[in-house]
């Protein structure tokens, strides 16, 4: 196997995606993964928010979705600014975007007690 070189390294790659069929609301959503960049602010508003509200996590979904959420190119639809509007939305579809988004980036049960922990 070769051993890759910093240009390689830093290469810039698309992200990958994943196409979401919601009949609920007429259409279909693209979610991608995060960047490491983006996966570090995701974490730290995570602990940050669990801190604050006392052990939960004030719209969990919503955080990570306006981070995933894009369009056809990989580009953000939503901002953090729209965090507390997207929470207004269905349990059902946002679980369903969630549960994607979670895979796409390998979040899991486990990996938010890891945070907890460091």
């Amino acid at each position: 196997m070769n051993l890759l070189d910093r240009t390689q390294l830093l290469k810039p790659r698309q992200l990958k995606r994943e196409k979401v069929p919601l009949p609920e609301w007429g259409g279909d959503v693209w979610v991608r993964t995060m960047t490491g960049a983006e996966r570090d602010d995701y974490e730290q508003e995570y602990l940050d928010a669990k801190k604050k509200a006392g052990d939960r996590v004030p719209n969990l979904r919503a955080r990570l979705l306006v981070r995933t959420v894009c369009d056809e190119q990989g580009k953000p639809l939503l901002s953090q600014n729209d965090v507390d509007e997207l929470g207004q939305q269905s349990a059902d579809v946002l679980s369903k975007l969630f549960t994607v988004a979670s895979r796409l980036n390998g979040l899991s049960k486990s990996d938010a007690e890891e945070l907890e922990k460091n």
